[in-house]
C-alpha cells in the first residue's frame, strides 16, 4: 500500500523560500508520476508540479514556473518541492500525490489515487 508523508511546511515572509519533502513508501515507484497539489481555504485543490519517477521529467503550473522546482531522490524514495520567491498567494495546504500507469503528466487531481495528509505553507506579506 502506497504511503505518502509530507513535511517541511511553515511560515515564511514573502520573497522567502521553503523546501517540502514527500517520503514515499509501500511500492516501487518506477511506473508512477508523483505530483504536488495545493488547496487554499475555500478554493479547489490545484495542480502545482509533477515528476515522472523513472526518468525525472517534470511539469509545472504556470503560476509557479520559474519559482518552484520539483525533484526526487530515488535512493531515499523522497520527492521534493523547492519553493523560492514565495508570494502570499502561495499560502495553502500542500499535498503530495501518486498516480500509477498514467500517460503524460496529469494535472487533474482525479488521476492521482494516493495522497498524503498535507503540510501547511503560510506566506506573510
Amino acid at each position: 500500500q502506497v504511503q505518502l508523508v509530507e513535511s517541511g511546511g511553515g511560515l515564511v515572509q514573502a520573497g522567502g523560500s521553503l523546501r517540502l519533502s514527500c517520503a514515499a513508501s509501500g511500492r516501487t515507484f518506477i511506473n508512477y508520476v508523483l505530483g504536488w497539489f495545493r488547496q487554499a481555504p475555500e478554493k479547489e485543490r490545484e495542480f502545482v508540479a509533477a515528476i515522472r519517477w523513472s526518468v525525472g521529467n517534470t511539469y509545472y503550473a504556470d503560476s509557479v514556473k520559474g519559482r518552484f522546482t520539483i525533484s526526487r531522490d530515488i535512493a531515499k524514495n523522497t520527492m521534493y518541492l523547492q519553493m523560492n520567491s514565495l508570494k502570499p498567494e502561495d499560502t495553502a495546504v500542500y499535498y503530495c500525490a501518486a498516480a500509477l500507469g498514467v500517460v503524460g503528466m496529469p494535472t487533474s487531481r482525479y488521476a492521482y489515487a494516493n495522497w498524503g495528509q498535507g503540510t501547511q505553507v503560510t506566506v506573510s506579506s
